[in-house]
């Protein structure tokens, strides 16, 4: 047990789930990260706890209730009650069309992406409703917003969109604030290793936003720690864009009558 405030990140042994235990972890939470590669959670619980702040993996399926709820209640036992809950967990496909897609792949990532993060806000939130005080981030995507050739993914995405507002009326009145972030395309290893193998155009991506740069993980966690804080007191049910201009300009940039720095 520790004196510290416990963050929960699932997901944390990498890409913006290790950035965010990185970050959550400089603010003075002790972090438990959950995650199914033990191996590399283990190496960031070590290089996090080498900085003074208590961190321990505990290696779980997220698509597996019971797992979660076994999950929840070492947690709580080894480190304390959790007092934030980021749901990283997550995995990411390639672009494929509805006809001809994979349909074990596609339940599989509903398992994962959407009932995972259901899992994983119900054991928790259970938890933090006994104490009455949470805060939890879910990882939405520019997904949640529009349509994109992703028949598991995209869906999912606006699935735990709605998912977030349903908890933040749901929990409030027991002190628990839920929010999601969603952002665009991030530079994590996964998303380089598909640029490099061709499943990715870098041009097209960069060509649909107003900022000339993608974001990093850390701008992610920098985004789930704000409304991780009390100076997000008063903010629930919203889903934070860290897009880099994306949504603004994604229909700016595709105007058929052109844009005025080109014409």
């Amino acid at each position: 047990m520790t004196d510290k405030q416990i963050a929960v990140i699932t997901g944390g042994a990498s890409g913006i789930g290790e950035a965010t235990a990185r970050r959550l972890a400089a603010d003075g939470y002790a972090i438990a990260i959950v995650d199914m590669n033990e191996a590399r959670g283990e190496e960031v619980a070590a290089s996090i706890s080498a900085g003074g702040t208590p961190a321990k993996v505990f290696r779980c399926d997220v698509a597996n209730a019971a797992d979660v709820d076994r999950v929840a209640a070492e947690v709580e036992k080894q480190l304390g009650p959790a007092r934030a809950l980021v749901t990283s967990a997550a995995l990411i496909p390639n672009t494929e069309g509805i006809m001809d897609m994979d349909m074990d792949a596609h339940e599989r990532m509903w398992q994962v992406n959407y009932h995972g993060t259901v899992h994983t806000c119900r054991a928790f939130g259970r938890q933090m409703i006994a104490r009455k005080q949470g805060a939890i981030v879910t990882l939405g995507s520019i997904n949640s917003y529009l349509p994109l050739p992703l028949p598991a993914y995209n869906p999912g995405k606006a699935a735990i969109q709605r998912l977030t507002q349903l908890l933040a009326v749901e929990l409030g009145r027991h002190g628990i604030r839920v929010n999601s972030v969603a952002p665009t395309y991030v530079m994590t290893p996964p998303l380089r290793a598909k640029v490099e193998s061709g499943h990715r155009d870098l041009g097209k991506i960069m060509s649909v936003h107003a900022l000339d740069r993608l974001p990093e993980p850390g701008d992610i966690a920098n985004a789930i720690a704000f409304l991780c804080s009390d100076q997000a007191s008063s903010i629930t049910g919203v889903l934070l864009p860290v897009d880099a201009g994306w949504l603004s300009a994604v229909s700016y940039k595709t105007y058929a009558g052109g844009v005025p720095w080109e014409q």
